[in-house]
């Protein structure tokens, strides 16, 4: 699944600045020679050019909004080391490393009325991302307050745009009343529900592209927690009334290393997955690729004090060869963990798949199945899936000095495991790859029951974000994007149904393309689904919401999120592709969508969408009728 801001730790630190400073830039003006780039090249390139082992490269700075690069200087981590610049030299820095000018934040979220706050008596959907510890993502129709035929009444109640961002990448979670969501610009926030008012708001590190995990609370003890990890690869736990900290922590020091899979909670232990972008990193001919391992982690939830670590690579990496024009080749690598972690109390485990490896050798780690036990961190099993893929951006760019010696096919497991129950085996792990594969193996042995192919696979292709189950049927999303390389199986899009017992395919409804030459969308379901009630809820790369009937793949529901929509800031924003492990979300007559990828060649958007059945009768007034959003 193939990119921070720790910021320089070396001594001096990033914004090492020479003695000799212009009245210009002491007067908080810099001069035209003072550029962005000038700056960063003098003051932070010892370090953020790859020098230093702990200082994110700039490539991944770049991630982040330059609100949230300015704030780190100011305010932030980074504010003794950037003390010796200008504040003109602090913006032209964060303008050059995020490719966008400042002031898109300037507007914030309205505040809430006193009386908005956290509701201790208001019931939470979930604890943890994938809905339930089994991660299949149902809702039931009561708890969702949807029917059938309320989605062909959905209409928008509030929308949202993020300020300072320009995607929506982290599941919203439901509890206590209000609407808990990260965002590309680094904030926390907590919204009301029926408004989408601001009761609160947190500014962490960096990009949460992770889901909001909840703690439960009772009458009796009406605390509440929330945890997230954020894009440098920290953790964080908030009192859920008030967005106070109340820990955080580094969960890898690599300096590349990330969370996009939300942490999973099970009792008081919170399971971390961890992640890395230095793949894209290697596209550099002159980085030594690669350094980093995948790992899970288990936090005390009341401190954030870590139990044990356990990475999916056990060797550290080494140096062992050269490339072409002599650069360090150091592995093993890779492995990384995309994806939430499923947990089985009854085993006493927990269940991740794992990426490629990054540089040679591969190992039999990668696009692989961890059973790890919950109270020592010690591997059970794994079951690996496809061998001898190692595979890095260089591999299909016009530097491939750094690319392994397998070139790929890079079929990670990006998506989270589920487990399932069938009457006919008995309970089964299940994880989806991006070869297109779906496998489904014994949760006490790591062996495989049964293995389907349901789509064509590649770089972007296969199954992405997840799949959810409801009954005895999986429903699995297919991308199968165009990539660059050939594959021997046609491409085949859209949302599919499996048996669960078998994996027999059910029905398959294939996307038709709807860009009409729209740049960058594609056909193709990347975002994470969720059943609701009869319904499977998924999100397209071409901007559309649809929604299947379970049993009969018939398409019920589309909304297109990429027309405008006006926002409780009082602008006007839509959303893009709809990507990322930010699934529908549906709770107490309201469903929720997060739209806007745009990475990876997916089209840009900034929209979280809250919508509601329109009564009935206000359907036949005019006056009355809200905008036909569909």
């Amino acid at each position: 699944m193939a990119g921070l801001l720790c910021f320089c730790l070396c001594v001096g630190g990033c914004a090492e600045q020479s003695t000799d400073q212009s009245a210009d830039a002491s007067s908080g003006k810099s001069s035209e020679a003072d550029s962005g780039e000038a700056v960063f090249a003098r003051a932070c390139a010892a370090c953020h050019d790859g020098n230093v082992p702990k200082a994110p490269h700039k490539d991944m700075i770049a991630l982040m909004t330059p609100e949230a690069i300015l704030a780190a200087m100011t305010t932030g981590i980074m504010q003794n080391e950037a003390a010796a610049l200008a504040d003109a030299e602090k913006v032209a820095v964060a303008e050059f490393l995020a490719g966008t000018a400042l002031g898109a934040s300037v507007l914030d979220i309205p505040a809430c009325e006193a009386d908005q706050h956290f509701d201790p008596l208001a019931p939470a959907l979930a604890s943890n991302w994938g809905l339930a510890d089994n991660n299949r993502r149902y809702i039931d129709a009561d708890t969702a307050g949807l029917t059938r035929a309320d989605f062909s009444r959905l209409k928008p109640q509030w929308a949202l745009s993020f300020p300072g961002a320009n995607r929506a990448r982290s599941q919203p979670a439901f509890a206590g009343g209000l609407l808990f969501v990260g965002s590309h610009n680094g904030r926390v926030y907590a919204l009301d529900a029926d408004s989408g008012c601001q009761v609160w708001s947190f500014q962490a590190s960096g990009e949460v592209r992770t889901g909001i995990t909840v703690s439960p609370w009772g009458q009796d003890d009406p605390a509440s927690q929330l945890f997230f990890g954020d894009i440098l690869g920290n953790v964080y736990a908030l009192d859920a009334a008030s967005g106070e900290q109340l820990w955080r922590m580094r969960a890898d020091d690599h300096p590349n290393a990330t969370i996009t899979g939300t942490p999973s909670l099970a009792g008081d232990t919170l399971y971390v997955p961890v992640s890395s972008l230095e793949v894209s990193l290697a596209i550099d001919p002159q980085y030594a690729c690669c350094t980093f391992r995948g790992s899970v982690l288990a936090l005390d939830t009341a401190t954030g004090e870590q139990q044990w670590k356990t990475y999916t690579i056990e060797e550290t990496p080494s140096v062992f060869k050269q490339t072409s024009v002599g650069t360090d080749v150091i592995g093993p690598s890779g492995a990384t963990v995309w994806n939430s972690p499923s947990i089985d109390r009854k085993r006493r485990q927990l269940y991740i798949g794992t990426g490629e490896n990054m540089s040679s050798p591969a190992t039999s780690t990668s696009d692989a199945l961890f059973a790890i036990d919950l109270d020592t961190g010690k591997v059970n099993w794994v079951f690996q899936a496809t061998e001898n893929d190692a595979w890095n951006v260089a591999c299909d760019s016009p530097t491939p000095q750094n690319c392994p010696d397998e070139d790929g096919p890079d079929f990670d497991f990006g998506g989270a495991t589920l487990m399932v129950t069938s009457e006919s085996v008995g309970d089964l792990l299940i994880g989806g790859q991006k070869s297109g594969v779906v496998h489904a193996v014994d949760p006490d042995s790591g062996k495989l029951v049964w293995q389907t192919r349901v789509g064509r696979g590649g770089i972007q292709g296969g199954i992405h974000f997840g799949m959810a189950a409801a009954g005895d049927r999986l429903f699995v999303p297919i991308s199968d994007m165009a990539d660059g390389r050939s594959y021997p199986d046609p491409e085949r899009p859209g949302m599919h149904a499996l048996d669960i017992s078998s994996g027999e395919i059910l029905w398959s409804t294939i996307d038709l393309d709807r860009c009409a030459g729209k740049e960058f969308c594609h056909p193709g379901i990347s975002q994470v689904p969720t059943v609701v009630g009869d319904i499977v809820v998924a999100g397209g790369m071409d901007g559309f919401a649809r929604g299947y009937d379970v049993h009969t793949g018939e398409l019920l529901w589309t909304l297109d999120t990429t027309q405008t929509f006006d926002t409780v800031l009082g602008t006007a924003t839509r959303g893009g592709s709809l990507g990322g492990a930010a699934g529908p979300i549906a709770f107490g007559g309201k469903l929720v969508l997060s739209s806007g990828y745009g990475i990876y060649n997916h089209m840009a958007g900034n929209l979280l969408l809250v919508l509601a059945p329109q009564p009935p009768a206000a359907a036949t007034s005019a006056a009355t009728r809200e905008k036909d959003y569909e």
